[in-house]
């Protein structure tokens, strides 16, 4: 419900304050004084879009401030979604600024438009008098048909569109797969062929580096084989060679050793070199004859050195990488050849999928057949109660493709005089005949959806005495449940308000202000014999309204 309006710089309005009530608050004036700039101020602190046309002549910004709740209903989850803190009522402001930026704050905090939008959706739902032009529209009509349905319709629905989406991602991704087929076989072929020649090549790790170690020991094994025979003699062939000559000093200090530890350290020594060159004798005997190669053993080696480095040239140029593309190849061959056993699987749960939507959508008509006869209904009663005594309002129903509201096409119709076949209400409906419909629906629905405040602004546009009486019930109905604040031009409505304001607009050689009054019962009495009276007040119209809040 919304307890208070702060409107500042907002087109002719300077500053004004508003205090509103539970019941039905109903706002009047003359034409021309604001009535509807008040609306306009709500609703984009409500979430509609800023219009700098709309921020005074002369001022930097325009700010409406909105405090409210959402009638009990807990909407904690909603404000910490949006980053609002937790409070109850919620402060709403919004500012609009000449340079052409607008803000957005709850409780203090900036949130989006989409944010505020979503958060008021809880708190007011706003009805000007061209927004019942939502009623022509037949894309609204399914909505509206579901939210009467209740529980059950909306759970099977809830169904439908599960369903649906799982459909229509499976049967996306089927022809997706069927698009790319020809092109996943030219790939499967590539990456044969590719993984073969890799697998061919029975690589191994480092194979490379250890081949290029070996071509450059067998392009120099003469130098090599050379070398190490001539330090094999020099070690250890002949009398003169050095291992002979370390033996013979050996034991030359192994007498003397055990004269002296320094002389027995020396012994050690000697005798420890001796031993290591004597074990060297067979690894240089070893490398001297693996030093010899033959021709074809090198050209063998080059060969092979050189299919490694085609594949590192292809495939990513090193070993590491050429066997990384080859587990690529694997998985993209293995995922190419499961493809057709994805479009098997996707062809199976497409024809399961459509079995249990087109069972949930059948179900779905069912309920909405039963539903549309119900609303045609209450909706006959309503409007006979508002002065439409031939009216017949039908809810048409015809099949449609698939989609995830299910396969109803859905549209009201009516017919407003006996006789005539129900039509598209664009075709029959006039301004006012649009107003009392849209009340009916709302009086019929309007718990459904949970809003605690509803905002009118002058639906009563095109209708007069007896159905404005009617009209003026209807809405002190509504108000039983629901906060309502009406903008009206007429008596028969404006009597019926629990509590009534006066829009005031005020105009010297500089400007033009608009201001909003409480009124007495007094006062009450004195709006509604102006909006009686053809000019001047007159005490017969004193007496009627008198009448006509007694009544």
């Amino acid at each position: 419900m919304i307890s208070h309006i702060e409107i500042k710089d907002f087109a002719i309005i300077r500053d004004l304050s508003l205090d509103l009530y539970p019941g039905l608050n109903i706002i009047t004036g003359e034409t021309g004084s604001g009535k509807s700039v008040i609306i306009e101020a709500v609703s984009m602190a409500l979430g509609a879009r800023a219009d700098t046309d709309y921020v005074r002549t002369g001022s930097e910004k325009a700010v409406v401030t909105v405090v409210a709740d959402a009638g009990g209903k807990d909407i904690s989850g909603v404000l910490e979604e949006i980053g609002a803190p937790e409070d109850v009522p919620v402060v709403i402001r919004r500012e609009i600024y000449a340079a052409g930026r607008s803000l957005c704050r709850v409780n203090g905090a900036v949130v989006p438009l989409s944010a505020l939008s979503k958060l008021c959706g809880y708190i007011a739902d706003i009805h000007g008098q061209y927004d019942n032009q939502t009623l022509l529209d037949p894309d609204r009509h399914l909505g509206i048909l579901d939210m009467y349905g209740g529980e059950e319709l909306i759970r099977v629905r809830d169904m439908v569109s599960d369903s649906y989406r799982r459909f229509a991602a499976d049967s996306a991704e089927l022809a997706e797969l069927n698009k790319k087929a020809a092109e996943r076989e030219r790939q499967k072929d590539l990456y044969a062929y590719e993984l073969s020649e890799i697998e061919n090549a029975n690589l191994s790790e480092n194979e490379d580096e250890e081949l290029s170690r070996r071509i450059d020991l067998m392009k120099n094994s003469g130098k090599i084989y050379g070398a190490l025979s001539e330090v094999h003699q020099m070690l250890f062939d002949g009398d003169q060679a050095a291992v002979s000559v370390l033996g013979h000093c050996m034991s030359d200090l192994s007498a003397l050793s055990s004269y002296s530890e320094e002389l027995s350290q020396l012994y050690e020594r000697i005798s420890g070199a001796y031993y290591d060159l004597d074990d060297a004798s067979s690894q240089i005997r070893s490398l001297r004859d693996s030093a010899d190669f033959s021709p074809e053993e090198l050209e063998s080696a080059e060969d092979r050195l050189d299919a490694l480095n085609a594949l590192k040239r292809k495939y990513g140029g090193s070993l590491e990488a050429v066997l990384e593309y080859a587990e690529k190849a694997r998985k993209e061959l293995s995922l190419i050849e499961g493809s057709g056993d994805r479009r098997t699987r996707l062809e199976r749960a497409i024809t399961l999928e459509k079995e249990e939507y087109d069972a949930a959508a059948a179900r779905l008509s069912r309920l909405r057949k039963d539903t549309a006869e119900v609303l045609k209904k209450r909706i006959d009663k309503e409007l006979l109660d508002l002065n439409f005594e031939a009216a017949d309002f039908e809810v048409s129903m015809r099949p449609g493709r698939m989609s995830e509201d299910g396969t109803d096409n859905v549209e009201f119709l009516i017919s407003a005089n006996r006789g005539e076949e129900p039509k598209p209400l664009a075709k029959v409906a006039s301004g006012g005949e649009l107003s009392r419909i849209m009340l009916a629906l709302k009086r019929i629905t309007g718990d459904i959806g949970g809003v605690p405040s509803m905002i009118f602004d002058e639906i009563d546009s095109g209708i007069s005495g007896k159905t404005a009486g009617v009209v003026g019930d209807k809405l002190r109905s509504l108000s039983e449940d629901h906060q309502i604040i009406c903008i009206t031009h007429l008596p028969q409505i404006a009597a019926k308000g629990d509590r009534n304001y006066r829009i005031e607009k005020h105009a010297d050689l500089i400007s033009t202000q608009t201001t909003v009054v409480p009124l007495t019962e007094d006062e009450r009495v004195e709006e509604i014999a102006r909006l009686l009276s053809a000019s001047e007040i007159t005490e017969a119209a004193r007496m009627a309204a008198k009448e006509l809040l007694k009544k």
